[in-house]
This record gives C-alpha cells, structure tokens and sequence, in this order.
C-alpha cells in the first residue's frame, strides 16, 4: 500500500487550487462540500469559478500562482491541465509547506483523492492507488446504490444521541445496541423521521440497559475451505458482528481480514501431529469471552461438523450455559472434487463416498479396508500426508490394485490451489511433493476437460 486512507480535518482551514479550468471546476464541486476556507488562483477561471466566488463560497484570486499562495494550506491542488504549469504550481506549493496532488498526474502528485460516496456525514473513500480508475468508479456506483439514503440521516441522529448511549457499558453490549440500531431499528424508524427514529433510540436504550448483564453468543462457523468467495452469507455476517474471532490455522489470511477492525482476534492453532492449542484451552477461551458478553465467532476451515471436535464445543458451552449456533461451510472434499470436475458419487460407479481423517490413526485404523479396496470406492481423505504410506499399505493388503486412481488437491480452492494426479503405487511419492493441507481423493482422477488447468496448476 503506497497511499495510507486518512480524512484530514479541514474545518476552517486553507485549501488552494491552482487553475481555473474544468479539472478545477471537477475538483471544487468536491471541495465545496467541505466546511474548508477555499482559495483559487487562476488567470482565466471558469464560469462556474467566479459564480461560487460572488455567492462568496470561495476566494478568488485572478492571476498566475506565485509563491505564498499556499501558505497555511493543509493541501493544494494543481488543476492546470498542462504538465509545464501544474510542475510549476507542485513546486511552490510545496514550497510553501501544503502536500500536493496533481489532477491526473499520480506520478508527481504528493496524494491522491479518492472516489467517494457521500451520506454525510458517513464518507466512504474508494482508492486504487491510481492502478484503475474504471473500477473505483464501478465499486462506488454499486455502493451508491446499496448505502440507503435515509444512512446519513441515522448517523446524524445517532451523533446527538451518543451521549446518552454512554450509559450503557463499553464494549459488546454498546456494540449490540448500535448493531440493532443501524442494522433494523433505525431504518424502519426512518420513514418516519427524525422524531421516530429518536423515540426507537430512547426504546432501544432501555431495551439493553436491561439486558446489559445477559451473556454473551458463540457461532460455531464454518470458513470454507479458504477461497473468500466460497465463505457462506452467514458466515460473514457473523464475521460483521464478531467481537472476539478464535479461528484454527488453516483459516485463510484473507477471511480473517473480513471481521470487524476492533474484533479481538485469536489463533487456537491445530496441526495434525504438531503444535496445537489443547481443546480444553480452546473451549475455556470460547466460555470466558461469552461469560464477558462478546459475541464469539468460533472460526473452523471447512465445515465445523467435520473433522471439527465440534462436539466437544458444544459440550463445554451447555455445560456453561452459553447460547450457539452452527453455521456450516463448504468442506474441503467438496472444493477439491470440483476442482477437478469430478462427483464424489455417481450413478454405476458408487452410491456412497466416505470422508475419512489420517489424523485420528486409532479410528483409520479401524476402517473397512476391504470395501474400500473394492473398485470403484472413493473416499476423501483430510490429514492423510504422514499416514499415506500406511494407508497404501493397508489398501493393497486388502487387494486393491496399485493402479487405482488417487488425486492429491493441496490448498484447495485458494490462489495456490496446486492438483496432482497419481495411483495408489505413487501416492507416498506425490504426498511428499505436498507442502500445504492436502485432501486426498480415492478412486478419482481430473476428468478430461480439467486436463489443461491440471497442467497450468502444476506448473505453478
């Protein structure tokens, strides 16, 4: 990131633009929104320019840029049009102290304005550090058309009310209330106006003052298998409200970067055969935080109900007497079997699939290897990379052929997604190649069609 996001105070203070054509004109249309003190500095100013300076929104000074023009500016802009005159007008401004950007110019420019919708006084500021211009406009129609219009209203309101707010406690409970505030209450208040949305506000207050004491909420939420574009509607809204997020290791980075700024953010670390925060650990963590009040999303890859100890969770929460909820997410075996356009089951070939872990070698063990050694079987195999030599092992002993069809997908679903194809008698071999999670696929190779982005993932 080469440009950092602020919003500058610029009540009352200078702003100077330098030129006086359309560019200008484009600039000020924005700046006049502002409660800044607003200087131009142009010799020939646009219609438009010299109307806002009669109706006395700006200072209009009909000349060339000279040094000291910019004195006391927070910022300043160069709005000629014209590569000799803006270098001229960056140089003495800069000169005299203000940060610069010139119009279209993100090369010399000292900072960049962002595309914005405006509720105000809720902004938001699209940037794309001048990499594509067409999309920052696209993402801020799409905003302009979901943000209602009654947001600027309610914040608005919201800003009187905050003091009294404050008699709630800091923390989850103050964050619930404004929660139900933005998210239902207000805008059905709304269509009322200003009055309405008052008397919810009062209503809501009284409604978690009562409840201040109540505990918190665990969601036990399944992340997918980390393509942030597979994770569930519920899942990310559970992320939106989360104020303490306890998430596994596989969960991927960019998931994470979808919870809340202020969420507290926990790793209960797991690794098949590795270091791993012990489950007891995770549950006491889980019941503490809900004791506190917070909402907490317990994160797992995948899906929770499998391979999840979700269980166990469960089990410490009613015990506690803390309130879940299960919100499922794809699994893993699901992502990679389409990853290589194939079905777990199919009509003639199998009318079951199994998932199995080589993580928990006790219950591997106990498998019925002679069924799935039978042709035609398939299973999806989580935490299988230490025990596929065993697995070979057993399978082969149990007379399956050594040519049966195994397809390794590591990282499935991600931008590192990498597929190899193999058989039963190379399965150690290729495990071996593997460095990240692996779902090993029995009985299933990359259907033809799937052959070419087989060949272009494993040459990644």
């Amino acid at each position: 990131m080469n440009h950092f996001p602020i919003f500058l105070a610029l009540e009352g203070r200078r702003v100077l633009v330098s030129g006086g054509g359309d560019a200008a004109v484009a600039k000020l249309r924005l700046l006049l929104k502002t409660t800044a003190r607003i200087t131009v500095v142009a010799e020939d100013p646009a219609p438009e320019i010299a109307a806002w300076a009669a109706e006395g929104r700006l200072t209009l000074i009909r000349r060339a840029q000279e040094p000291g023009d910019a004195l006391c500016c927070v910022i300043a802009y160069g709005a000629h049009e014209d590569a000799e005159a803006d270098g001229r007008a960056l140089r003495l401004a800069a000169a005299d102290g203000a940060i610069v950007n010139i119009v279209d110019d993100l090369a010399r420019s000292q900072f960049i304005t962002p595309a914005i919708v405006d509720r105000d006084p809720v902004v938001v500021a699209i940037g794309t550090e001048g990499a594509a211009p067409v999309l920052a406009r696209k993402i801020k129609a799409e905003l302009e058309a979901r943000l209602s219009p009654a947001t600027g209203l309610l914040a608005r309101v919201a800003k009187t009310f905050r003091k009294t707010a404050d008699a709630l406690p800091m923390g989850a409970v103050r964050r619930r209330f404004w929660a139900e505030y933005y998210d239902e209450a207000g805008h059905r208040a709304a269509a009322d106006g200003e009055d309405a949305i008052r008397a919810t506000l009062h209503e809501l207050l009284d409604t978690h003052l009562k409840a201040d004491d109540r505990p918190g909420h665990v969601d036990l939420v399944g992340a997918g298998p980390g393509d942030p574009e597979l994770l569930t509607l519920k899942a990310r809204n559970a992320l939106d409200r989360a104020d303490v997020v306890i998430h596994d290791r596989l969960v991927a980075p960019e998931i994470l970067e979808l919870a809340r700024r202020e969420a507290t953010i926990i790793e209960a670390g797991k690794e098949g055969f590795g270091p791993a925060m012990a489950q007891d650990a995770i549950n006491a963590l889980m019941v503490e935080h809900a004791r506190a009040g917070a909402h907490v999303v317990r994160l797992k890859s995948g899906d929770p109900t499998v391979f999840g100890r979700l269980d166990e969770e469960i089990e410490a929460l009613d015990q506690a007497g803390i309130g879940w909820s299960i919100l499922p997410g794809i699994t893993a075996a699901s992502a990679a079997v389409a990853s290589i356009g194939q079905s777990l089951t199919k009509r003639g070939r199998n009318g079951a699939a199994r998932l199995l872990t080589g993580h928990d070698m006790k219950g591997f063990a106990e498998q019925d290897w002679a069924q799935l050694a039978r042709p035609g079987e398939v299973a999806a195999i989580y935490m299988g990379k230490r025990a596929a030599r065993w697995m070979q092992g057993r399978l082969m002993m149990h007379g399956a052929a050594p040519v049966t069809p195994v397809t390794l997908v590591e990282n499935a679903s991600r931008a590192d997604q990498r597929i190899r194809a193999a058989t039963l008698a190379t399965l150690p071999d290729a495990v071996a190649e593997a460095a990240g999670p692996v779902v090993i696929l029995l009985g299933l190779a990359p259907r033809r069609a799937g052959e070419a982005i087989l060949n272009r993932e494993i040459a990644l």
